[in-house]
């Protein structure tokens, strides 16, 4: 049977924070394995574990920049987690704090940036792609499943916002993925195509497209790509409260970062066509692995997480709803991010 849990706040330990360096790694100077010289996160480092940069290539032939974290001082053969988000982040941000967390947990772990996005490769810039995203994870078992002391049989995933729809989506097309987890999980393909709570009918979403392939011509006529309306640089008060939520973790030094599209960007207009035409998760019924699902009790998103739960099957799935959390805190306040219940759910299913 399927499990559904509701926790209260889990007290583990405060959020750290630094301040962003003046200069950043660029991808002209990586080398794959290189040891990083400085620290570019928006958390702070951690002396339990080692971090590398590393450079793998898709199915696509994108190259894909990650930094691995391993924990020090132990040896043998680790179980390892492949870990992308939230949508528009990068490795600096949330996807490292989750992984350097893990890393002090035991296991070996891969926070990425996804196709076209922070230091990975890709052209045009800040575009996104069910097909390409959901690859980006498989991309990083083929690389995690290589490494010497990385069990090729004890590999997971972890997804966050957007890239949560992401993971469930690769975890039920790519059967070497052991488990998954999905926090605080967006459906891009979903919000893209519905609208927020499914609001958008067949003629908005039917003048949408006019509109955007519109813009195709005219991005074509001019050469470049039109950005999408990201997060104001300013709050002017009337916002919603999720997009406070977000303005106070990616444009304040909480979480802010230069390379984060979040932050300091804008995505490709056009990037919403594909979202809106291709919906992943069609076939999540049909995962067999283990899955844990993760959303704040407040979070203006929890419906995306409670929809997709109720279509998988089997009991080895969850679903934990985090007490008084809103969307963002599962972004970084580790008083809300149940770590311990996470590393638990990985260590039992990925044997």
């Amino acid at each position: 049977m399927k499990r559904r849990t509701f926790v209260k706040n889990m007290a583990i330990s405060g959020l750290a924070l630094i301040t962003m360096p003046k200069k950043l790694f660029s991808k002209q100077n990586l080398k794959q394995g290189e040891n990083m010289q400085k620290w570019d996160k928006t958390f702070a480092k951690s002396d339990k574990v080692e971090v590398k940069k590393v450079e793998f290539k898709n199915r696509f032939g994108i190259v894909l920049v990650g930094d691995l974290y391993t924990p020090k001082d132990k040896g043998g053969k680790f179980k390892a987690i492949a870990i992308c988000g939230p949508f528009g982040a990068i490795k600096e941000q949330v996807s490292g704090l989750y992984a350097q967390t893990l890393a002090e947990r035991g296991f070996i772990t891969l926070a990425f940036d996804p196709s076209y996005t922070g230091e990975s490769g890709g052209e045009p810039r800040n575009v996104a792609s069910p097909d390409i995203n959901t690859e980006d994870f498989s991309a990083a078992v083929d690389f995690l499943s290589n490494q010497s002391n990385v069990n090729p049989n004890e590999i997971g995933i972890l997804g966050i916002c957007g890239f949560g729809g992401f993971a469930l989506n690769a975890a039920a097309m790519d059967t070497r993925i052991k488990a998954s987890v999905a926090s605080t999980m967006y459906d891009m393909t979903r919000v893209n195509a519905y609208g927020y709570n499914d609001t958008l009918d067949a003629k908005a979403r039917y003048a949408l497209k006019e509109q955007l392939n519109k813009q195709r011509t005219l991005d074509f006529k001019n050469q470049s790509y039109a950005k999408a309306s990201g997060l104001p640089d300013k709050l002017s008060g009337d916002e919603p409260q999720f997009i406070k939520d977000y303005y106070a973790y990616y444009k304040t030094p909480r979480g802010f970062h230069p390379r984060s599209i979040n932050s300091n960007g804008n995505w490709n207009q056009t990037s919403s066509l594909s979202l809106m035409n291709l919906p992943i998760l069609a076939y999540s019924d049909e995962i067999q692995s283990a899955v844990l699902v993760i959303h704040g009790e407040n979070a203006h998103s929890r419906y995306f997480s409670e929809d997709a739960f109720k279509k998988l099957k089997g009991n080895n799935k969850e679903l934990l709803i985090i007490k008084d959390a809103n969307h963002t805190d599962l972004y970084d306040n580790k008083d809300k991010i149940p770590f311990d219940k996470i590393a638990e759910f990985f260590n039992l299913y990925l044997k």
